[in-house]
């Protein structure tokens, strides 16, 4: 048992109660309370639940647990809160969900604050009530903007933008002692304030960020290409990018499946012995029963956007579509709660040899999805597949991305996969990330455990 661990079990009734007493003044009686089935952390539960009215209220949640040596686990919405290790203990959830707000700034400037609890749909009504726009679509449906960058999440526009963690301009947030930081405004802030992207609330508590802000674009149009297997993708892309036709994203979607596609043609004619020799046939089992999507993201000014569109599609050949809306899958991840769920990121150069890969690994194709344009997919493995199943596929899959520069993670996974798998792999910054941990938590009181290597 942990020192935190020892020490709010030995609380006792009493202690509980003036805890829960304390909680209640700091945050008002309808914001804390005990822990219910719904307040959990990748499984574990928490005593307590309290939601601060304001960074002030949150720095006296926070001083109060250091007082008596509690753990605290910021949450969200909540939408990724399985995501990442089972912490070690769980006393109190800091919810952020009265840490929200966007700043008042001048209509038309390039920059907003944003409070941490804010969902980031409601972010991006608001902007664009003035023509403006954030430019990130995390696909977590209803997720604040703290959640979104605690967790590094992003979505398809990442590909143009960056990350919204590469967006940042600043941040303000709570250390594990209270005091109220703010970081950004140089190099050397912003790169304190990127710590905490992706720190699962392990660094600190995300009390509000500065992010750039950008014109709504007049167009927006999407080109779909149906393809059917890894290395067509691979050559798409590669066509694509070497058309500098500045795409928003490019994103894919490949289903799982098994019967090989239909053609329109005879067995024996030769366009089908010819897609029957391709190499991306070569050796491979079970391509989808349907065909998957390249689909590219074009935005800007209506005639340039147009113009684009009808070139990209003269390069993709006649099989290509322009739509004015997104397909049904663009920004939803191919996993669902209860399967084991996996990033990949890899050089797009080897993303096909990741996937086959992983599909080689698998023994059959499992869904993929993501930013084919940067190397970075999520795919899902059945939640039924038994943990060592699981492990060595983990295992031939990562063998294969070290060589190519790349990883393979586990997002979220059942609780039985969680605790026989190694969620990250290898992790070249683990070194820096020790040490930011012992400089802005060395009593390792937030969030401990949900970071590698046990942190």
């Amino acid at each position: 048992m942990t020192g935190m661990a020892a020490a709010a079990s030995s609380l006792g009734r009493s202690g509980a109660l003036e805890i829960t007493r304390r909680l209640t003044a700091i945050c008002g009686p309808p914001f804390a309370r005990l822990g219910g089935p719904a307040d959990e952390v990748a499984g574990r539960p928490a005593r307590w639940v309290a939601v601060p009215g304001g960074p002030h209220a949150a720095a006296e949640v926070l001083r109060l647990a250091a007082t008596h040596d509690l753990a605290v686990v910021p949450r969200g919405a909540g939408t990724k809160i399985d995501w990442g290790a089972t912490p070690v203990q769980v006393d109190i959830m800091l919810d952020t969900g009265r840490l929200a707000g966007i700043g008042h700034e001048p209509v038309g400037a390039p920059v907003a604050e944003v409070g941490a609890g804010t969902p980031l749909r409601a972010v991006q009504a608001t902007l664009e009530r003035t023509g403006q726009r954030l430019a990130m679509d995390a696909p977590s449906p209803g997720a604040t903007l703290g959640g979104v960058l605690a967790a590094g999440e992003a979505g398809p526009l990442r590909h143009r933008h960056g990350s919204p963690c590469d967006q940042l301009l600043g941040v303000r947030y709570l250390g594990a002692d209270g005091e109220l930081v703010s970081a950004g405004g140089g190099e050397p802030g912003l790169d304190l304030a990127r710590l905490l992207c992706g720190s699962q609330g392990a660094l600190g508590v995300l009390v509000s960020a500065s992010l750039r802000v950008q014109p709504v674009p007049a167009s927006r149009l999407w080109v779909s290409r149906p393809v059917w297997t890894p290395l067509e993708v691979h050559d798409l892309v590669r066509t694509i990018l070497a058309a500098r036709l500045e795409p928003a994203a490019i994103e894919l979607d490949l289903p799982a499946g098994a019967p090989r596609p239909r053609t329109p043609y005879p067995p024996g004619h030769p366009a089908t012995t010819a897609r029957e020799r391709h190499p991306s046939m070569s050796g491979r089992s079970g391509a989808p029963s349907r065909a998957g999507s390249l689909v590219v993201l074009l935005e800007g000014g209506r005639p340039d956007v147009t113009e684009r569109a009808e070139r990209l599609v003269g390069l993709l050949h006649g099989e290509a579509t322009v739509a004015h809306s997104a397909p049904p899958w663009w920004r939803r991840y191919p996993f669902a709660p209860g399967d084991t769920a996996l990033r990949l990121e890899v050089p797009i150069s080897d993303l096909h040899a990741a996937v086959y890969a992983l599909r080689d690994a698998a023994g059959a194709p499992v869904p993929v999805r993501g930013s084919a344009g940067l190397g970075v997919v999520h795919a899902a493995l059945p939640g039924a597949l038994a943990p060592d199943r699981v492990a060595s596929i983990l295992a031939a899959v990562r063998g294969v991305l070290l060589a190519r520069q790349g990883r393979c993670v586990v997002v979220s996974a059942p609780a039985p996969v969680r605790q026989a798998v190694d969620l990250w792999g290898e992790l070249a910054g683990l070194a820096q990330l020790r040490a930011a941990k012992e400089h802005l938590d060395p009593e390792h009181r937030l969030a401990p455990g949900r970071l590698p290597g046990g942190l």
